[in-house]
This record gives structure tokens, C-alpha cells and sequence, in this order.
């Protein structure tokens, strides 16, 4: 029997291996979808160990010298409260202004999420950075730094104002408790209390353990600052406000830690102040040289270690500073003094002997 190819058959195997040729050439033109890998997460918010340090040794300062009372009992007293006025070296607490200005910047939640926006891309984040550290001005223009700015400025100011005025009751004790024997003796070792505070004015400052913990806690926004409420305020500012903000929104970009500390701690430096507080100090020691009975010495406390810091402090926010009108003698109470003292009386002529 004669072999017979059917027609059937013979059409399908001709179309299945084209079918299947024209299938893997399909999909071999077909272009690869490779999904993208996803985009670094922004870097977290941080500061410098040196910074928050920073930040906390201003702080210490600030609590302790505020808390000093102006109901001094005996010389010891005023030795130990003279001790605690003098204790700041004045670059590193205008330092540890602009480092804790900064901390308090980052408790403003709308001027976090205004730079966070430029730390989601790596290049974009590196571009925002160089520009602060070019210009600390340029954090001005970020989102959310006015509301930023007025936190600053109401904690610095308000830290600046209760020193002044606790310096003020200070100074008004010395005239209070001229009042009592042993604020007129004279201070005991003049010369080694004068030295004792430009040691200590030389000297590095630390803050307390429990006060950095804290500092260190606000800045990542674990647990932020109970800070009063600030209404936001518009530019300019000084440059102590600038520097703080500048330093915030590196924090945000992640530009604030360890790695990058030496540069960032050329923003904390702000000249003016720290020639402001020297200038403190220097009025402090003249005071103390000449000073002799206690109550002398509890003028040079109020006076310039904590009016005079105070002052440059408020200075340094730009909010007004304190006004203290001179005393000048109207022409009415001279006349009336003059009235009031008594005429010398005139000698009777002596009578001569008969």
C-alpha cells in the first residue's frame, strides 16, 4: 500500500515550529522592565556629641547663676555666688548659645519638614548643605524658618533677661546689706579671689549629665523641649539667630554628626558676642581689683558678671536692650537740699575783760 501524506498533517507541522519561532522571537525584542531600586531613606536628624555638649554647658551656666539669691548672710556667701557668676569662658557660652539656639530650632516641626524636603536626594541634599555652610543666610530662606527663628529668639531672650534681672537684685544688695558689719570687713586674700576668677574664666565649662541626656533627646525629636509658645517672626536677624537656624536644618540633612563637626563647628562662632562677653570679663576683673569689703564685691557680681553677660546675650537675639536711666538731680530737690542744710553758726565776739 502506497505511503499517502495528508494535507492535515502536513499543515501543522509546516505552522507549529513558525508559530513557536515568531513566539521566541517576540519575546526576545519584547524590552526588559527592570523596576528601579528604591531611593535612599532621608538621613535621620542629628547633631554633634560636641555640639549638644556645647549646648548643655550654656545651659549650666544659665541655671546656676540665675538661681543665685541676693539675701547674702556672711562673706562666704558671696565668695561661693561670685564663684558661680565668674564661671564662664566667654567664646564657649556664646558657643553654647547659638549650639542650644539650634536645638531649639528643631522643635519646630514645620521648619523640620520644610528641610527635610531637600534631604530625600542625595545630591539635592549635598547642594542645600554646601549653600548653609557657604552662607548660614541661606537657612533663612528655608520653609518654616520664621516660626524657627522666633522659638530662638524667645529662649535665648528669655534666658538673657533672667540674668540681667537676677543681676540687678544682686547689684541693689550691695547697697542693702551695707546695712550689716560684715559686709564692710575686707575681703580676705584679694589677690588670690581676682586670680581664682580669671582661672576660672579660662577654664572649659561642662554640662550636666541629666542636661546634655535631655538636649540630646530634643534634637532627634524623641522627646522635645517644653518651650513656650513663640509667635514667628520675620527677617532680619542677628547672626546668632542665623548661625542656630544654619545649624538646625545641617542637622536635618544629616550634615550635623560626627563626620562633618569640625565644619559645622565654624558656624557656632559668632565674634561680636564673644568681644561683647569679653569685654564683660574685663570689666569684671578692673572691678574686683579695686574692690576691698564684701559688699563691693557683690556690685562686681551684679554688675558685670551677670548684667553685663546678660546684656550681650540680649544683644545677641536682637531684641531690645534694657534701659538704665542715670539719676540726675532735678533743680528742684538741689534748692530744697540747700534749704535743708543748716546755716554754720557765727561764733559770738568774745567779751573783753574789764
Amino acid at each position: 500500500m502506497p505511503f499517502r501524506i495528508r494535507p492535515q498533517t502536513f499543515k501543522v507541522r509546516l505552522v507549529l515550529p513558525a508559530l513557536l519561532a515568531a513566539v521566541v522571537a517576540a519575546c526576545a525584542e519584547a524590552p526588559k522592565v527592570v523596576t528601579p531600586p528604591p531611593p535612599p531613606p532621608a538621613p535621620t536628624v542629628s547633631l554633634s556629641p560636641r555640639l549638644i555638649e556645647l549646648a548643655s554647658a550654656y545651659r549650666h551656666y544659665v541655671t546656676n547663676t540665675t538661681a543665685i539669691a541676693p539675701a547674702f548672710m556672711d562673706g562666704d556667701a558671696v565668695a561661693t555666688s561670685l564663684r558661680t557668676g565668674a564661671q564662664y569662658e566667654p567664646q564657649q557660652l556664646a558657643k553654647g548659645a547659638i549650639a542650644y539656639g539650634a536645638v531649639v530650632a528643631l522643635q519646630d516641626r514645620a521648619f523640620v519638614e520644610g528641610v527635610r524636603i531637600y534631604a530625600k536626594d542625595p545630591a539635592q541634599r549635598r547642594q542645600v548643605a554646601y549653600e548653609i555652610l557657604k552662607d548660614p543666610a541661606y537657612a533663612v530662606g528655608l520653609s518654616g524658618s520664621a516660626g524657627a527663628a522666633g522659638l530662638v529668639i524667645s529662649a535665648l531672650g528669655n534666658d538673657a533677661q533672667r540674668l540681667y534681672d537676677t543681676g540687678k537684685s544682686v547689684k541693689q544688695a550691695a547697697y542693702d546689706i551695707q546695712k550689716q558689719p560684715w559686709s564692710k570687713a575686707d575681703v580676705p586674700g584679694r589677690e588670690a579671689r581676682l586670680a581664682n576668677a580669671k582661672s576660672l574664666s579660662a577654664a572649659a565649662m561642662a554640662g550636666s549629665v541629666d542636661e546634655t541626656a535631655r538636649l540630646q533627646l530634643a534634637s532627634t525629636g524623641a522627646a522635645p523641649l517644653a518651650a513656650p509658645a513663640a509667635q514667628a517672626v520675620s527677617p532680619p536677624y542677628t547672626q546668632t539667630v542665623v548661625r542656630a537656624l544654619a545649624v538646625a536644618a545641617l542637622a536635618v540633612l544629616g550634615e550635623a554628626g560626627d563626620a562633618n563637626v569640625s565644619t559645622v563647628m565654624g558656624l557656632v562662632t559668632e565674634p561680636n558676642v564673644g568681644m561683647c562677653m569679653n569685654m564683660s570679663k574685663l570689666n569684671l576683673y578692673q572691678c574686683l581689683a579695686v574692690a576691698r569689703p564684701h559688699y563691693e564685691d557683690v556690685f562686681c557680681l551684679g554688675q558685670h558678671a551677670m548684667m553685663d553677660t546678660g546684656r550681650c546675650m540680649i544683644r545677641a537675639t536682637g531684641l531690645p536692650e534694657p534701659y538704665e536711666a542715670r539719676f540726675v538731680p532735678s533743680q528742684e530737690s538741689i534748692n530744697k537740699g540747700m534749704q535743708t542744710k543748716k546755716a554754720p553758726a557765727k561764733k559770738r565776739p568774745a567779751k573783753k575783760k574789764g
